[in-house]
């Protein structure tokens, strides 16, 4: 995971409260693999067939590019399915800015590299009004000092974990913060291997446990 350090880049304004999950990747879509490009169902049926609003925000020719969404609250709401996360990514979203996340897409994003910088209400209302104004503006977000900084030289500090922020500044993943405590856990293993046999089958008995069961030998056991 590439770590997360301090991000420069056009901010769309999406000043849109309780926007969940749905609407961000509908449910038809996530059983797609990882390799897929997620950023072609990105906010789905809000861009293409009937229910689609004409000049969605993120179609703005204007706003093409962008790294940064400034967000209202609740974002990412309901469901847990971290595709959604995906579509921001695939798009090229690395940070999110907003009062609230759902709780599961909030952890999804800390998985996968993306900022979800907290700010107070006040703070969203007072960006994405200097966005609409000047739309295509650059906003430098820095991880390490907290804060979001406009193009006109004012900055905001936002909230984040210190747990959080550890594993985005040093682009680790659950596998690789696992790995840290690999030589723990190999001595675990080997401690039990040695005292509790029983937790485990013999070689013979996992070699039986493998070996298929006839389908007739199976259906006269029931």
């Amino acid at each position: 995971m590439e770590p997360f350090l301090r991000i420069e880049g056009i901010a769309v304004p999406f000043d849109r409260a309780n926007v969940d999950t749905d609407q961000i990747i509908p449910a038809r879509f996530i059983m797609k693999p990882r390799q897929f490009d997620y950023s072609k169902v990105l906010f789905h049926d809000l861009r293409n067939g009937p229910a689609a609003e004409p000049g969605f925000t993120l179609d703005r020719p204007e706003y093409r590019g962008a790294k940064i969404l400034v967000t209202a609250e609740n974002f990412a709401c309901g469901s847990a399915r971290e595709q959604a996360v995906y579509a921001l990514q695939d798009t090229g979203i690395r940070a999110l800015v907003g009062p609230s996340f759902g709780g599961i897409f909030y952890t999804n994003c800390i998985k996968n590299g993306i900022l979800p910088a907290i700010v107070d209400a006040t703070v969203v209302s007072a960006l994405c009004a200097a966005l609409l104004r000047s739309p295509g503006s650059v906003l430098a977000v820095d991880l390490p000092q907290q804060t979001i900084a406009t193009n006109d030289g004012k900055w905001f500090p936002f909230r984040i974990g210190e747990g959080d922020k550890a594993q985005l500044m040093g682009g680790w993943d659950d596998i690789t913060r696992t790995l840290e405590h690999e030589q723990a856990i190999l001595a675990h293993e080997r401690a039990t291997a040695a005292t509790a046999t029983w937790t485990r089958p013999s070689f013979d008995e996992a070699i039986g446990l493998r070996r298929p069961i006839p389908f007739a030998k199976a259906r006269d056991e029931r």
